[in-house]
């Protein structure tokens, strides 16, 4: 599709449709109007509409289901202020400079360990959680590296920031989760296995890092125009 003289991705669609859902929830979250609620419903509907459009994908989207989703979703007041979810992630290096990944169970691509950020632990917690969850090796968080945005890296599913930590591997034993894993390794830059998440985007970084290369933390850099650039 082209619109405005420029291609129209799926990715475009799908952050589209995110971005109306949000800001449609929020109303509904904020409004004692029936009038409002009305038409933030309607937006809804609109957004569920663009997201079908885009195509489905894993998680099989309808119409029905995206917006009965997003309704059951809505709070009250600030609770129901809707904001992307955060993701923690640990890039593990070994005294051989090779690369801890794990084969994520569910879709069966291979990443660095990560996991949603949870209540009560600050983000180095998580990191140093998820990794000896998923892999069973004990991490030391030394530096954070990145700060991507799911949805400008095109990951489908819940809107999120993911925070990338750089780690050194201090114990532990290589050992994946029986329910999160399909597999868990060590991988020099010339072996990693395939498929990789995000296209191994991340790749170049993670090696830098671990091997002890000065970097400066990695984000996403403001667009121009953020709807049309």
């Amino acid at each position: 599709m082209t619109m405005a003289g420029r291609q129209v991705t799926d990715i475009d669609l799908v952050r589209w449709s995110e971005a109306l859902a949000g800001i449609a929830r929020t109303g509904l979250a904020f409004t004692k109007n029936l009038y409002e609620q009305e038409r933030f419903e309607e937006i809804l509907k609109i957004a569920a509409d663009i997201r079908v459009s885009a195509g489905h994908d894993e998680d099989a989207y309808d119409e029905n289901t995206l917006i009965s989703g997003w309704i059951d979703s809505v709070g009250n007041g600030v609770a129901g202020y809707v904001t992307p979810k955060v993701a923690v992630g640990a890039i593990v290096g070994n005294d051989t400079e090779e690369l801890l990944l794990i084969q994520r169970g569910d879709s069966g691509v291979w990443l660095y360990p990560t996991g949603w950020a949870d209540i009560g632990y600050s983000p180095a917690e998580v990191v140093v959680k998820e990794v000896q969850e998923e892999a069973g090796i004990v991490a030391e968080p030394l530096r954070l590296v990145a700060v991507f945005d799911g949805l400008r890296l095109g990951a489908r599913g819940l809107p999120f920031y993911s925070l990338v930590f750089h780690c050194r591997a201090v114990g532990g034993e290589l050992r994946g989760h029986p329910l999160e894993t399909r597999g868990v390794g060590w991988f020099r830059q010339d072996s990693l296995p395939e498929p990789l998440a995000g296209g191994g985007h991340w790749r170049d970084l993670a090696f830098q890092a671990i091997q002890g290369k000065p970097i400066d933390v990695v984000f996403d850099s403001p667009r121009s125009s953020i709807w049309r650039s």
